[in-house]
């Protein structure tokens, strides 16, 4: 197992960290990437990296469906953070052949940071 950190700079972004993945699976032997984070309030997508503003929708459309200022209990200030993380999930597994990630052309991998800025930390496991 390997670790990536991943340093967000702002409270709310799209990270691609597919070229980091592969380069830490690069040599190995597998048939599957696991990727997982251990943080509530991050996760992880696969979705189009050509085009920005595909991550800009994404997180406009999160932010339509969970508002920061939402009538929350949490008293920390971040619950939709919480609620976000959980709609697009904490974990990735992905084909691995011939050394390399089977994504789509237009695919990458993306941590999705809902309370930053912090560093975060992704596992990747080769199964």
């Amino acid at each position: 197992m390997a670790q990536i950190a991943v340093r967000t700079s702002s409270r709310t972004g799209a990270y691609n960290i597919t070229d980091e993945v592969a380069r830490t699976v690069h040599g190995k032997e597998g048939a599957l990437v696991h990727l997982f984070t251990l943080h509530t309030t991050c996760g992880l997508i696969i979705n189009e990296d050509a085009d920005p503003n595909v991550m800009r929708d994404i997180h406009d459309g999160l932010d339509r469906l969970v508002p920061k200022d939402g009538p929350y209990r949490h008293a920390e200030g971040n619950s939709d953070a919480h609620i976000k993380s959980c709609l697009v999930g904490h974990s990735l597994t992905i084909p691995f052949s011939g050394g390399k990630l089977v994504l789509g052309t237009w695919q990458g991998i993306f941590l999705m940071e809902f309370d930053g800025p912090r560093e975060r930390h992704v596992h990747v496991s080769l199964v």
